[in-house]
């Protein structure tokens, strides 16, 4: 297949690719950087000729030997780069892919992911699988519990054991030049000392820390003791924690229902200096139709972003954010950029939910690639 290989996803900032002519599918074209959930910023027509605008991007382009054969089609399939960009013409309905030696050996990001196996895919591994490749990444899962459920709920929860957490993890780390690191669902205190164990090796890599999820319910007594895990172990070499404003509370302790701006400050800076380098709250005041997510550092707040809200249940809208971030820190972004290009995407993935069953909607982390309305 044609392969598009990028340092960054973010075209609008560092060069474009531009795609000319018709056809019926999509490629990503980078993130919009404007501030408000835009989800034409997200399509570009990939169609029959190709011209690469950028030099730090390679296109690879090559047909069937039967697509050759075509009158359609003459001579040997070009190869386009910056420097000498070319158009290839493609037999639309003989012609297919086929893989080619890349121009130049340069790997997509590689994100390790440790969290739940969802057979739903609006959460967990699956769901991080889908927005790392929306952002240029490879993602590599380790599961750390598998849960049983629908689109309407998680029924149970099955953890792993945390040897067997462990030699996934070790295994790939071992074969590997991950990149980033990216925490969801822990199933237990084993599991988060596992976990902890394995990062601490890999101090320099960022890492993105989203524990809880509204969709798993409660672990029962063993709830309180993966809290404490969490808090002791995991937070100290977080680069980003989001979190809500309410599970903020359970975190820091204060146990507040509805916590004011106050009680989200004074519990944000009590994880900060624990060591946590950033915490991005969801769900912080603002006004009844809007959606407010505010990032922190020691310095107080970095960010505040404001957003509409869209109506309707959805399953899996935080699991896309902190998954994206991750992909944007793995694609060499700041913290504060990653945080906002990551929430333009999550809403328009939110804009583009689809009802895959009977329950909560399922944001689209694939728009990207279809078909516009």
């Amino acid at each position: 297949m044609a392969t598009i290989s990028k340092s960054s996803l973010r075209a609008p900032h560092s060069g474009q690719v531009q795609f000319i002519g018709t056809s019926a599918h999509k490629v990503p074209a980078g993130i919009p950087s404007s501030g408000k959930p835009c989800s034409s910023s997200y399509t570009h027509p990939q169609i029959r000729h190709i011209q690469v605008l950028n030099s730090t991007v390679v296109v690879s382009l090559s047909f069937t030997t039967k697509a050759l054969q075509s009158s359609k089609i003459q001579g040997t399939p070009q190869i386009c780069n910056a420097s000498n960009a070319a158009a290839i013409l493609q037999d639309h309905h003989k012609g297919s892919y086929i893989n080619l030696p890349n121009v130049q050996n340069q790997i997509s990001p590689l994100i390790l992911s440790f969290g739940a196996s969802d057979p739903v895919g609006s959460i967990g591994i699956q769901a991080d699988l889908a927005s790392f490749t929306a952002m240029g990444c490879h993602g590599l899962p380790v599961v750390t519990c598998i849960l049983v459920g629908d689109t309407s709920q998680v029924d149970d929860v099955y953890e792993m054991e945390a040897d067997l957490v462990v030699e996934q993890a070790r295994t790939i780390l071992e074969d590997m030049p991950v990149v980033a690191f990216k925490i969801g669902q822990i199933a237990s205190v084993e599991n988060a000392t596992a976990i902890a164990e394995i990062v601490s090796d890999y101090p320099d890599l960022p890492l993105v820390l989203d524990p809880f999820s509204s969709s798993i319910p409660d672990q029962g007594p063993d709830s309180e003791d993966i809290l404490l895990a969490i808090r002791e172990l995991l937070i100290p070499q977080t680069t980003v924690l989001l979190i809500s404003a309410v599970e903020l509370s359970r975190l820091a302790e204060t146990w507040k229902e509805s916590p004011s701006e106050e009680d989200i400050v004074a519990d944000v800076m009590y994880l900060i200096d624990s060591g946590c380098e950033y915490v991005f709250v969801t769900g912080t005041p603002a006004e009844s139709n809007d959606v407010a997510n505010t990032l922190f550092n020691e310095s107080g707040a970095v960010r505040n972003d404001h957003w509409q809200r869209i109506p309707g249940l959805h399953a899996g809208a935080g699991n896309t954010l902190s998954a994206s971030i991750a992909a944007l820190l793995a694609n060499g972004l700041e913290v504060p950029e990653a945080v906002l290009e990551a929430q333009e995407f999550t809403m328009a993935a939110i804009n583009h939910a689809q009802r895959l069953g009977m329950g909560k909607l399922i944001p689209d982390r694939n728009f990207w690639a279809k078909e516009p309305e």
